[in-house]
């Protein structure tokens, strides 16, 4: 079992909620725990809908996110309805916590159970404050009090007219700060890959050796605490301006030039410090801001501050070419293009054709503008200048050390999916370019460019922002103190089989090389397709492989789990099981298609596939396999004595209705003498 689905993975988030709203209740009822379905299913929704989709990644942020502003948004029930939400929370988050499903990379069951506490204070008065409803949540609400059964399309529509005609009552005051005030839900993000860093201290020798830290470090020098003099209009004096050209390198000519705001260069650097909060201007002096001290002594601290700055510097990388101060279409978004050009280049290897760069933020950048294919010389000048622009930006995230620059032939890779059908996008997918672009990109790939990739130093800063956005970004490495079972659950639901490996090999580095905790989280995993997927991390990470497995098949707690991947992989067929393991591997089966589907499914495929009274047998059979699941196989039973407690009952009405009864008990068909 999976713990993140895309969005439009609707059916398989479904499946996975149901199975943990049936296991977490039936947890919680042993132990007297409160566990409203409804919130629930709620939490669950609210997780899959956030940024990330992770249903098992909870801080005390998403805590707060979900009671305080979720529920009173998004639930239309009334507030006395509500008061259990934080008890079943606590729930929830120890019923994953419980079964190995938490997220160890999110807060512990502790520290989530701490910030349930704090926003339990405040959740009564959240649920009963009307502003923080949302708009769907008004209308259900009003609707609900005028008596209209929510669950009926009917009504619902003829509520709307009422609404239309003016013959419902409501407080329309209300309603306009709350159309004032409703902002859409956020989107998903995209999850990132796992990557490869290296320690703290060589990130912090990359950073020292930057080229654009040292001209940072050395212009606030320059500038001082007693500040330099500037022009009228705000710029360096010529005399400083030749000196500082000398001092940072700047390469700027400085022959023939009257006033320093033509020297790009040095205008790079000096806005830099400025956006970066290590200079200021103030009463027509330039100085150095004596808070800062402490971060220009830090080279770590000093490059994150840089590299935070790099989108406000628009208008020194976007320059203008017309004298009226046109610029191209990139500088509108130019804070935008930053991040979702680095995020293109995360965790991509071969290095990325700057090319093809290109063209996506021309596209994205022009998508609002009507553009007239009659002006086809223009468009094209206009393409350039916004590669122009691209390219600036990246020569100054390589001056700064965030990206690497090389010449050569983009790697095949990266034109497979320009055309559906043709390479990796199947027939009925949606391109990422128009026809045009794509024909253009096939052409210009073919033959040598500009290609870059993230350095150390420029991945280990994304990553950070990543996370800080609440996106999946994993760092091989971070698992090292994990439990068993949640590194082999967050390698499985998250890695790639390369840094799979390196994450495990970490983790039985860092615990002695002991295998057995991992086996034994297979072992107790109370999820089928969940052990299933760990076993394939595990196996897929050990230098042994698959030849593994056969030293496990005899495992009571592994069995099931091996004997249905080496069937799957077609290790072993059908007939070379023991009469033992067929039996195991068929409770497996069924079991994870119970999981998977649900009961109604394996009623029906049940119903559908057995024989007059081959219910008891087949259940029989499946409830003494020695399967190791209790929960599921709880399930399973579960189910029989329903099936069996209806076919009962469809048994007696059949013989009440069978021929020459004359629907009488007795089926004499005779009437009694009085």
């Amino acid at each position: 079992m999976r713990t993140r689905f895309d969005p439009e993975e609707t059916e398989e988030f479904e499946a996975a909620r149901d199975l943990i709203l049936r296991r977490c209740t039936a947890w919680a009822g042993e132990r007297d725990l409160a566990a409203d379905p409804f919130i629930l299913s709620s939490a669950l929704e609210y997780r899959h809908d956030g940024a990330d989709g992770r249903l098992a990644w909870w801080t005390p942020h998403q805590v707060h996110g979900f009671l305080l502003e979720w529920i009173p948004r998004r639930v239309a029930a009334e507030p006395e309805e509500l008061t259990g939400a934080p008890e079943t929370l606590r729930t929830l988050i120890g019923y994953l916590d419980a079964t190995g499903l938490l997220d160890p990379r999110g807060a512990s069951a502790a520290e989530n159970s701490a910030a349930i506490d704090k926003a339990a204070k405040d959740f009564e008065t959240a649920v009963r404050d009307p502003l923080r409803q949302g708009l769907a949540t008004f209308w259900a609400r009003t609707a609900a009090r005028a008596g209209v059964d929510l669950a009926d399309p009917d009504a619902l529509e003829r509520f709307t007219e009422d609404v239309h005609a003016g013959r419902v009552d409501f407080d329309e005051e209300l309603l306009g700060r709350l159309v004032e005030g409703d902002d859409l839900d956020g989107e998903r993000l995209f999850a990132q890959p796992p990557v490869f860093l290296p320690p703290e201290d060589e990130l912090a020798r990359a950073a020292a050796a930057s080229p654009v830290i040292e001209r940072l470090r050395a212009l606030a020098e320059w500038a001082g605490k007693q500040g330099r003099a500037l022009t009228p209009n705000g710029y360096l004096r010529m005399s400083d301006a030749r000196e500082l050209v000398d001092l940072l390198g700047t390469g700027d000519e400085v022959e023939g030039v009257r006033s320093a705001g033509e020297l790009a260069g040095l205008n790079l650097v000096l806005s830099w410090a400025k956006r970066a909060r290590l200079v200021r201007v103030a009463k027509g002096r330039l100085y150095a801001v004596a808070k800062a001290a402490p971060v220009l002594a830090d080279p770590p601290a000093l490059w994150r501050r840089a590299f935070e700055a790099v989108p406000d510097l628009r208008d020194e990388i976007c320059r203008s070419i017309w004298a009226d101060g046109g610029f191209s279409f990139m500088y509108a978004d130019f804070p935008l293009v930053v991040p979702d050009v680095l995020n293109t280049i995360y965790g991509l290897e071969p290095a990325v054709p700057v090319r093809r760069i290109a063209e996506s933020v021309w596209l994205s950048s022009t998508e609002d503008y009507l553009l007239e294919p009659v002006d086809a010389p223009l468009l094209e000048a206009e393409r350039a200048r916004v590669g122009d622009d691209v390219a600036r930006l990246l020569d100054v995230l390589a001056d700064l050390g965030a990206v690497e620059l090389t010449e050569g032939i983009a790697d095949p890779l990266y034109s497979m999916d320009l055309t559906a059908g043709d390479g990796v996008l199947p027939p009925d997918a949606e391109p990422p370019f128009p026809p045009d672009a794509a024909e253009r990109l096939r052409r210009d790939l073919r033959r040598p460019g500009t290609l870059v990739r993230l350095t150390d130093l420029g991945a280990a800063a994304v990553r950070e922002r990543l996370v800080a956005e609440g996106r999946e970004a994993g760092l091989v490495g971070e698992l090292r103190d994990a439990s068993p079972e949640g590194l082999l659950g967050v390698v499985a639901d998250h890695y790639t089989a390369e840094t799979g490996r390196a994450e495990i090999a970490g983790w039985l580095d860092a615990h002695g090389g002991d295998l057995e905790p991992l086996l034994e989280a297979i072992r107790t995993c109370p999820f089928r397709r969940r052990a299933g997927m760990m076993l394939d991390a595990l196996v897929t990470a050990l230098p042994e492989g698959t030849s593994a497995l056969r030293r496990w098949r005899g495992d009571p707690g592994l069995a099931p789990a091996v004997i249905a991947y080496m069937v799957d992989e077609g290790m072993c067929g059908q007939d070379d099981l023991t009469e033992a393991e067929g039996l195991l591997g068929m409770t497996e089966s069924i079991l994870t298609l119970l999981e998977a589907a649900g009961p109604d499914v394996v009623r029906e495929q049940l119903a559908g596939e057995l024989q007059p009274g081959g219910l008891a047998t087949f259940a029989e059979a499946v409830l003494n396999s020695g399967h190791p699941d209790r929960e599921g196989l709880r399930e399973f039973r579960e189910l029989v004595a329903r099936m069996s407690a209806v076919h009962a009952i469809d048994g007696r009405r059949k013989r009440r209705a069978a021929p020459g009864a004359k629907g009488r008990p007795t089926g004499r068909g005779k009437k009694r003498k009085r």
